[in-house]
């Protein structure tokens, strides 16, 4: 049965290479579709609010990643 969850984690593995940047952008996905039709923006600057969110995030996740490879640190 290990053999199951090794050819799981394997292809879980092929889609979602860094956990906490694949939950960020679930979470801040979920957040702006829900609190955003709250405010009376058009719906062009919630996509702006969307994809500068998404810009963080993956800016945030490439910083981390760079200091955790960073040679002679």
């Amino acid at each position: 049965m290990s053999w199951i969850k090794t050819i799981l984690h394997e292809v879980f593995g092929l889609f979602v290479d860094d956990g906490s940047l694949a939950i960020l952008i679930v979470l801040w996905v979920a957040v702006t579709g829900y609190l955003l039709p709250h405010f009376d923006l058009a719906p062009r600057w919630r996509g702006v609010v969307l994809f500068c969110g998404l810009a963080l995030i993956l800016v945030e996740s490439a910083v981390r990643f760079a200091r955790q490879r960073k040679p002679g640190a």
